[in-house]
C-alpha cells in the first residue's frame, strides 16, 4: 500500500523492497494509490488500504474475515 507521492519512502524505494521479496518467495501485495503521500489523506484509500492489510493477513495467516473485504492479490501465497 504505496503513495504514489510519497516523499518518506519514494515508491521506487517500495518496489525494490517488493522485487526482493518476490524473488525470496515470500507472499507480497504492492497496491499503489495515486495522489497520496506517505500518511493517506483520503478517506476511502485509507479504508481500502486497511482493508487490504487485513485480507492479506487472513489469507498469510489463515484466520476468517467476518466481514467482506474488497481482495488485493497476493503474489507467492
Amino acid at each position: 500500500f504505496q503513495g504514489l507521492e510519497d516523499k518518506i519512502v519514494p515508491p521506487n524505494q517500495a518496489e525494490l523492497m517488493v522485487a526482493a521479496l518476490r524473488a525470496k518467495g515470500v507472499p507480497v501485495a504492492y497496491v499503489p494509490f495515486e495522489g497520496e503521500q506517505h500518511g493517506f489523506r483520503k478517506a476511502e484509500n485509507i479504508k481500502r488500504a486497511l482493508d487490504g492489510e487485513l485480507y492479506f493477513y487472513s489469507r498469510v495467516f489463515g484466520f476468517p474475515l467476518a466481514d467482506a473485504v474488497e481482495p488485493v492479490e497476493i503474489e507467492n501465497l
